[in-house]
């Protein structure tokens, strides 16, 4: 078996799958309490909050530039909607960035490790 085939184990297509999500904040006070929002909903079991970037990007017809904290959240395909509906309910872009990837290999502790802690009941 192929090292991707070893550390695959346990990926699917099905509501299970971990998948990667991305945001990013203007800054660091909405960024922490965005990560706070997610873990304690339970719509995430990990949150990297990696350091400030700078976007440029096209809104309302201007070229904009902004200083912006990315996180990562690790989910399941199954709380990703729970986990939308946080990010759109707490952003305070009015048209915030919530992109989904799925994973195509993963160690397969750390995948059922996420899928264990998303599947806790909330606080």
């Amino acid at each position: 078996m192929s090292t991707i085939g070893k550390v695959a184990e346990g990926l699917d297509d099905t509501d299970s799958q971990v998948i990667v999500v991305m945001t990013n904040l203007p800054d660091v006070d909405s960024a922490t309490r965005l990560t706070r929002a997610v873990l304690e909903a339970r719509a995430a079991a990990c949150v990297n909050r990696l350091a400030p970037v700078d976007s440029e990007y096209w809104w309302q017809g201007k070229l904009e530039r902004a200083q912006e904290w990315p996180l990562l959240i690790k989910t399941t395909r199954a709380r990703y909607a729970a986990l939308e509906a946080i990010i759109r309910e707490q952003h305070p872009y009015d048209v915030p960035e919530v992109i989904a990837w799925p994973l195509v290999a993963g160690l397969a502790p750390y995948l059922a490790w996420v899928r264990d802690e998303v599947r806790q009941t909330a606080g």
